[in-house]
Order: structure tokens, then C-alpha cells, then sequence
């Protein structure tokens, strides 16, 4: 999800980035298609915010009262009806296929000449010599990203906020016949379908199990229940699909990405983007260059 609606609700460094990114996405999007030659599935659909009381519907408009403040919009729509009595619309919040914006950048970079060296762990960065120890080989440069999400404090030298993996568990559904006009929202469930496929993806799960690869089904049968709460016809339909991600979170007392040069190195960081790393790409790219160059 591209919903900074769903994320924050204050000023905040975090906020201004989200909202400078979802800005950027229209033409990110444009570009990556161009270069790379993938279609993207990418839609500002808006999101739908429910609300199943008066008291949760009272929580969204005190919130909503914040977000507008920084440039977040929404507004109240009332449907008294059995399942949706009042909710509040985002009509700026969007979805893309990170699958799709992931395989349009690996081509992007290969028609730019970056080298893409797959199955080589890291073993030591060097911030001395800018070089990097691996399995394989040594490298040296005028200077280091290191962007390895939940991986990251893995390997980058002492001195900022380290990373941890939260996992999430999410499920999909295929060949349902449903359509869905906007994002579905309510508390820390969300529903999005997607344009090209149609497949319905639901989530999600915030879970401290380190970088455990196990699918829980307990956890993806919660999942599925409160999927089906905000929209009932998923109640009798099976997954097609579960599946699990690392989450990049930060270590407590963090509260917004890592992002720039590690002072007294050629080093860069970018990660810690927690649950918006994929909102955040345009943004994070931008600082990131803009920083390099203006080394």
C-alpha cells in the first residue's frame, strides 16, 4: 500500500517523507515503465477507513483532524448498513505490485550497467578502505549503500540505530469475481486488490520471530477472519496464496528511516522503512542521490 492516510497521523519526519513519496510515485512509475519495459500495476484508488462504532468513527475524525493539518486529506462517508455503518475515505492513498516495481528496477539497473552479484553474502564492510568482504570476492569503490532492509545492521559498521526483522504474514485470494474500488481499512487489517490479476490480498501481522521462515496458519486463519469481517464474501473463499516478510524495524527509540552518510565514512544507509519501504522508494532515492552528489 502507498497510504500515508493508514500510516501517520502528526508532523513528523516519517510524515513528510510519506507524503513527498506518494507524490513522487506518478511519475517514478512513468519512468520505471519506460526504462525497463515492465508494466506496472499501479492505481490511486484511494482507501476506505472503516469504522464500526461511534467511538471508532469519533477516533478517525480526531485523527483525520491531525493528518489535515499535514496535507493529508480525507472525508466522512456515512453508510448505515449492516456492514459498513461509518467510514472515512482517503482519496489520495494508492497500491502498486512491489513485485512488479521490484523486477521493473532489477532492469533498470542492468540497461544502466550496474552489476548485479546474487548469492554472495556480505561478510565485512570496511569503512577504512571502503571495501567489502564476500563470500566470493573483494570490492572497493569511492563509496557504499548499504541498503539490506531487515538485514542491514548485519553488516553495517557500529554507529547508527540497528535494524530487526518483524515479520508479517499475508494471504491472497484468486479468481474470487469480486471487484474492489479502494483499499479496505480498518484497524491494522487492510484488503487491496490488484488491477492486472484481480488476485485480493489481505493482511497483515506484526510478529517479533526474528527471521523465522515458518507460515503460521493460526496466523494466517486470524488474517482470513478479520479479512472476511470487512468484506463478508471472503468468509467462504480459500487462499490461494500465504506467504511471510520481513518487516526492516528499528531498535527502540527509533522512529524514522536511516537514511544518509555515516559520518567520517564514504558510507551511505537507507533502511529501517519499516512497513513503507515501498511508499518510500522515490523519496528515499532522492535524498540518497542528492546526498552522494553533494558529497
Amino acid at each position: 500500500m502507498l497510504s500515508p492516510g493508514g500510516e501517520v497521523s502528526e508532523d513528523s519526519k516519517l510524515a513528510r517523507m510519506a507524503i513527498d513519496s506518494l507524490a513522487a510515485y506518478p511519475a517514478f512509475v512513468k519512468e520505471l515503465q519506460e526504462v525497463s519495459g515492465i508494466q506496472i500495476d499501479y492505481q490511486r484508488c484511494g482507501a476506505m477507513e472503516r469504522a464500526f462504532t461511534e467511538q471508532e468513527a469519533d477516533a478517525l475524525k480526531q485523527r483525520a483532524e491531525h493528518q489535515a493539518a499535514i496535507g493529508i486529506q480525507s472525508e466522512p462517508i456515512n453508510k448505515l448498513d449492516r456492514f459498513y455503518p461509518l467510514n472515512r475515505f482517503y482519496p489520495d492513498d494508492a497500491i502498486v505490485d512491489p513485485r512488479d516495481v521490484t523486477a521493473a528496477l532489477r532492469i533498470a539497473c542492468l540497461r544502466a550497467g550496474v552489476k548485479i552479484n546474487e548469492h554472495e553474502p556480505v561478510l565485512n564492510i570496511d569503512p577504512a578502505t571502503t571495501s567489502i568482504q564476500t563470500t566470493e570476492s573483494e570490492y572497493r569503490d569511492d563509496a557504499i549503500l548499504i541498503a539490506a532492509g531487515a538485514w542491514s545492521s548485519k553488516i553495517c559498521p557500529p554507529g547508527p540505530p540497528k535494524s530487526i526483522p518483524i515479520r508479517g504474514h499475508l494471504i491472497a485470494f484468486d479468481n474470487t469475481g469480486l471487484h474492489l474500488d479502494h483499499i479496505l481499512r480498518h484497524s491494522h487489517t487492510y484488503i487491496l486488490q490488484r488491477q492486472r490479476t484481480g488476485r485480493i490480498v489481505a493482511g497483515s501481522s506484526t510478529e517479533h520471530a526474528g527471521f523465522d521462515r515458518t507460515l503460521d496458519q493460526t496466523i494466517a486463519s486470524d488474517i482470513h477472519n478479520r479479512a472476511a469481517q470487512l468484506l463478508p464474501a471472503l468468509e467462504l473463499l480459500q487462499p490461494a496464496e500465504t506467504w511471510i516478510g520481513f518487516r526492516p524495524g528499528l531498535e527502540p527509540g527509533s522512529s524514522a528511516p536511516i537514511i544518509g552518510q555515516i559520518e567520517g565514512t564514504s558510507i551511505w544507509t537507507a533502511f529501517g522503512h519499516y512497513r513503507n519501504g515501498i511508499l518510500l522508494a522515490p523519496e528515499t532515492a532522492r535524498i540518497i542521490t542528492a546526498s552522494v552528489i553533494g558529497r
